[in-house]
């Protein structure tokens, strides 16, 4: 479980560390159209990240087996 954790943490860092590498001015545009955005709509955008995060964790848990 925790060398699960520790994998997943590590696919995280290397694609956004790809982001910044390969396409910084990218970054810098969606995070001013981040700052545009509603606060509700970036709540809620964190929300379906967070379940489609954890859907993503649990189908692969249960492929896993």
């Amino acid at each position: 479980m925790v060398g699960t954790l520790l994998m997943a943490l590590g696919l995280v860092l290397c694609l956004e560390g790809l982001v910044m590498a390969l396409a910084p001015s990218r970054l810098e545009d969606l995070l001013e159209t981040l700052r545009a955005m509603p606060i509700e709509a970036r709540r809620l955008l964190g929300l379906i990240a967070v379940v489609a995060g954890a859907a993503l964790f649990t189908l692969a848990h249960l492929l896993a087996g």
